[in-house]
């Protein structure tokens, strides 16, 4: 057993009005269509989620109309940041793509550089470089 409880990301989970445009924005963001989807085609979907990066994360679309009571219909609450190895230019793509900025780029030193931004259907993805994520890969590898 580890160390740690938190052993890993599993899901990360965005709400979106209109999950099936989400599913769109992301799926040209990333590159990958949604492996997973709730309920089946071809009733409009409720959840999705994607498989991204090294690891396979898991990105999930909820129909906000599920969020808790309380959930903020504003962004805030926690960042999640996912690395990049193009900051500025993964940047520039998603605010090409309709993305607002939430973060101007910060030099966190030694590397470490941070942005975010607010997708289209109010949620914050964070960007950032990561000069840990990136030795850890290459042992991995």
């Amino acid at each position: 057993m580890s160390a740690t409880p938190l052993r890993g990301l599993a899901t990360v989970s965005f709400w979106a009005t209109d999950v099936a445009a989400a599913a769109r924005w992301y799926a040209e963001l990333l590159g990958v269509e949604p492996y997973f989807r709730m309920p089946p085609a071809p009733a409009p979907p409720a959840y999705l989620e994607f498989r991204i990066g090294d690891h396979e994360h898991e990105l999930g679309i909820i129909d906000r109309s599920y969020a808790p009571p309380g959930a903020p219909a504003e962004p805030g609450g926690a960042v999640v940041y996912w690395h990049v190895d193009d900051l500025p230019g993964t940047l520039a793509r998603v605010l090409a793509m309709g993305a607002t900025t939430y973060q101007e780029p910060m030099d966190r030193s030694e590397g470490f550089v941070t942005a975010a931004v607010v997708d289209p259907f109010g949620n914050v993805l964070g960007l950032m470089h990561n000069p840990h994520y990136v030795e850890m890969t290459a042992r991995t590898r």
